[in-house]
């Protein structure tokens, strides 16, 4: 207990670290997978063909390269991030690659007679997705993205690559200069812990949502 009190302030740190990561791609990622699986089902074809190959290349690429590329690979081209911003970067145009694929199929599964009723009652384009649209997607993908929130806890990380004080980082330190597993027993133990927690409230959301019939 002793050995462990005393590394446990830096795996929290790492861990801190890794919850920074996965608050900033959910925060960002999700809205922008909104906009871009409108523009997925879009009727516009050279906007709907520069989408389908954005997801194709992030969805069909591993985040590990996509981390390399990004930090090591940019500033070739004269795009310079430090780490943090590489692997904020990096995630984001990752996950919302997925969530918008997500959306698209939330979108494409609401009857077309829906738009045709918003049609009648005079609603905007806009009005239709926010107030009738929006609110049953947001119903049908709830599995989906309660998913791959799940997977983002996990690919964070991936950030060790390009050195970021992460989690999994501060538990291999530990573990290399200790000689022992502990550490990464305690890093299992936090991440299943996370992942525990936010699964609690994506299955609370779940209910909420299904309580709307």
């Amino acid at each position: 207990m002793k050995y462990i009190m005393e590394i446990l302030p830096s795996l929290l740190s790492g861990a801190g670290m890794t919850l920074q990561i996965f608050f900033w791609t959910i925060v960002v990622s999700i809205p922008l997978g909104i906009v871009l699986g409108l523009g997925l089902t879009s009727e516009f074809k050279p906007l709907t063909a520069i989408l389908k190959f954005y997801v194709w290349l992030m969805r069909g690429t591993p985040l590990l390269l996509q981390l390399i590329f990004v930090f090591y690979g940019l500033p070739i081209i004269g795009i310079i991030f430090n780490r943090y911003d590489a692997a904020i970067f990096a995630f984001i145009l990752n996950y919302t690659a997925y969530f918008a694929e997500i959306f698209r199929g939330g979108l494409q599964s609401v009857p077309k007679g829906q738009y045709e009723s918003a049609k009648v009652l005079r609603l905007t384009y806009w009005q239709t997705i926010r107030r009738i649209v929006i609110p049953q997607v947001v119903k049908i993908v709830i599995p989906s993205i309660g998913n791959e929130v799940i997977n983002l806890i996990k690919d964070s990380s991936l950030v060790y690559v390009i050195g970021i004080g992460d989690l999994l980082r501060a538990g291999n330190v530990a573990t290399a200069r200790d000689v022992t597993l502990v550490p990464l027993l305690l890093v299992g133990v936090i991440y299943l812990l996370m992942t525990a927690i936010v699964t609690y409230i994506l299955g609370k959301v779940e209910s909420r949502y299904n309580t709307w019939k």
